[in-house]
């Protein structure tokens, strides 16, 4: 059965430390609803009430349109291995751009990823299990290096012109500001 908690409990934290994937689902009251999946050791607890994830170039970047426009995100982590479990992080969150002051500070807490455009930054109001029964049983082979590979081939550069030309806007035309704050 469902169970809804106030924050982060230590089981759960472990539980997040342990999964190689999660969800993040943003949508504005009239946009599509966007669930993007995540990998890469990209999200870090913060405490009980916050965590972290690093965002990296992709082909869109509907997050950070719907989060500018309505701050609403879910994350969800789901057990591919062991007991069974689903695990929602229901909050506020606010775009780190390169160039915003906090942008240093986090940016140590996470990965060095090629690529990288933004953090995102989640204020946990309601942490939500379910049982996960039906999830099936997956094993983790290893990361994907293509992105990363193809992030270094572009260099810095590169990245920002990508940008400029696939990162702008929403499937919904909503501005995401890459080019203006993102560096």
């Amino acid at each position: 059965m469902g169970q809804r908690y106030p924050e982060l409990s230590d089981k759960h934290i472990d539980f997040i430390a342990q999964q190689k994937l999660f969800f993040v689902g943003t949508a504005t009251a009239d946009s599509r609803v966007n669930v993007s999946p995540k990998g890469m050791d990209s999200l870090r607890v913060i405490n009980a009430k916050r965590v972290v994830w690093l965002n990296v170039t992709g082909s869109g970047n509907e997050t950070a349109a719907h989060i500018q426009s309505s701050p609403r995100m879910t994350l969800m982590f789901c057990a591919f291995e062991g007991a069974p479990l689903i695990l929602r992080l229901y909050g506020t969150a606010k775009v780190v751009h390169p160039t915003s002051p906090e942008w240093r500070d986090l940016q140590a807490l996470l990965p060095a990823l090629p690529g990288a455009r933004q953090i995102f930054d989640l204020e946990i109001d309601l942490v939500q299990s379910s049982c996960g029964m039906a999830v099936p049983y997956f094993g983790f082979e290893g990361e994907r290096e293509l992105l990363n590979d193809w992030a270094t081939k572009k260099g810095d550069e590169g990245i920002k012109d990508y940008w400029a030309r696939k990162n702008q806007s929403s499937l919904d035309d909503l501005p995401t500001h890459i080019v203006k704050l993102g560096g």
